[in-house]
């Protein structure tokens, strides 16, 4: 039974996809580019997705590396569009969608090549953060790869975290780039690339790059026509732009 989305609490992502939106991370497409740049991605190799979704970026990979791809996400209705999706792209043999907890990956007993998560440990407490990049190192083969993709805070660190929590009813909680650094060295991972930039997630040059014109202005027409879903996308819009010199996406390759 497909769940009935409440738009005065629902997460901001499921707010943004509501509305249609594909690419739900901070840097959008080219600061996911920069990271399959850096794994540099060989064929038959392996990688563990965090928090899924409904498959996309799974079968992308799958299509331009040719690798194999196990997908964990924890909501039922996405793992069941991600299935419907992988089938559809014909990737049933490449592509595995397990429905589980990203806090609990000692059920996937397999090592892997690559671990990829986006947007994924910003919404955790530091103790989840840990929890998460431990359980990452010990699902890395040796020489393995963690390709992150986040949100980090230059300053004014309380100030942002309340607004972007207030905004996208999560406990956003993004480090600084010292802090980043240090939290995936206790977790005995080493940075050894790293990419800044602006948070664009919301902005429409942006999202014309992530989404195309036509994804765009379908966007655009959801959020009009719903003064409920219009309500949240503006909230988080204008929650961006007053944090905008305080934040940033970070993108990461640790070893």
């Amino acid at each position: 039974m497909t769940t009935i989305l409440d738009f005065a609490t629902a997460p901001g992502h499921q707010i943004l996809a509501a509305a249609g939106k594909k690419i739900l991370r901070p840097g959008g497409r080219k600061a996911t580019e920069q990271l399959f740049t850096w794994a540099n991605f060989q064929p038959g190799e392996t990688v563990l997705e965090l928090a899924a979704s409904f498959g996309e970026s799974a079968i992308e990979i799958a299509k331009r590396f040719d690798v194999r791809v196990v997908g964990v996400e924890k909501n039922p209705d996405s793992v069941a569009k991600a299935r419907e999706n992988i089938q559809a792209a014909g990737l049933s043999e490449k592509i595995t969608i397990v429905e589980g907890d990203i806090f609990q990956l000692d059920k996937i007993s397999d090592k892997f090549d690559y671990v990829l998560a986006e947007a994924i440990l910003t919404m955790q407490s530091n103790a989840g953060k840990a929890k998460i990049l431990t359980a990452i190192k010990n699902h890395l083969q040796s020489g393995g790869k963690f390709l992150a993709h986040e949100m980090f805070v230059r300053s004014n660190e309380l100030e942002v975290r309340q607004s972007l929590s207030q905004t996208i009813r999560v406990n956003a909680n993004p480090l600084t780039l010292s802090e980043w650094s240090k939290i995936c060295q206790e977790a005995g991972l080493t940075i050894q690339q790293q990419q800044t930039g602006a948070m664009g997630l919301l902005n429409p040059s942006q999202m014309i790059r992530d989404e195309g014109l036509l994804g765009t202005v379908k966007i655009a027409w959801n959020v009009l026509i719903n003064p409920n879903l219009r309500q949240r996308v503006l909230q988080m819009r204008r929650s961006f732009q007053q944090q905008e010199n305080n934040i940033g996406y970070i993108v990461f390759i640790s070893h």
